[in-house]
């Protein structure tokens, strides 16, 4: 979950730093598809924490 987080925040300083260089530019195709598919591979992640957090849960019970 680290990793993605850190692609996350890396992807959205990249955003950013477009927007710093020129905010009448729309990002890029790619700079919005590296965006969404760090957001995407978080999101998995942190479904896949929960699921283990909750097998764990019921395994103690």
């Amino acid at each position: 979950m680290v990793s993605a987080a850190r692609e996350v925040q890396a992807a959205s300083l990249r955003l950013e730093a477009h927007y710093a260089r020129d905010s009448n530019e729309p990002p890029t195709t790619l700079e919005l598809a590296r965006f969404a598919a760090a957001m995407q591979e978080l999101k998995d992640a942190r479904e896949a924490f929960d699921a283990l957090v909750a097998k764990r849960d019921a395994c103690s019970t």
